[in-house]
C-alpha cells in the first residue's frame, strides 16, 4: 500500500479509478463538494477528503449505477446523516483486500 499523501494531481485520481481527467474534471465541476486548491502553474491539487468524495462518487455512478443527479442527492443526504456506514466498511475492505494481494505478490 503505498502511504497517504497531502495533494494528488488530477492524473493520479484519474488513475485511481482508472478513468479519462476529463471525467474527473467534469465531477469536479458536478459536484460542489469537490474543491481541489491549485498550484502557481494552475493545476488541481485534490486533498484526501477530495479524493475520498471521488470514491465515494464513482461508487455510486460507476457500481451502483446512479444518475449524477442520484448521487448528488445521495450524497447531500449522507452529509445531513453523517457517513455511511457501509460505504466505509466496502471502502476498508478493498483496502485490507488490495493488502493481502499486495503481501502474496511480495512473498
Amino acid at each position: 500500500m503505498e502511504p497517504a499523501k497531502m495533494f494528488y494531481t488530477i492524473g493520479e485520481v484519474a488513475d485511481m479509478y482508472k478513468v479519462n481527467t476529463s471525467l474527473i474534471r467534469f465531477w469536479e465541476k458536478e459536484f460542489d463538494v469537490i474543491k481541489p486548491q491549485r498550484n502557481k502553474k494552475g493545476n488541481r491539487l485534490f486533498t484526501r477528503s477530495d479524493v475520498d468524495y471521488f470514491h465515494q462518487i464513482y461508487h455510486l455512478v460507476k457500481e451502483q449505477g446512479f444518475t449524477l443527479q442520484g448521487a448528488k442527492d445521495r450524497l447531500k443526504h449522507k452529509a445531513l446523516e453523517g457517513s455511511d456506514a457501509k460505504f466505509e466498511a466496502v471502502k476498508t475492505l478493498k483496502n485490507i483486500k488490495t493488502f493481502l494481494l499486495d503481501l502474496k505478490e511480495n512473498l
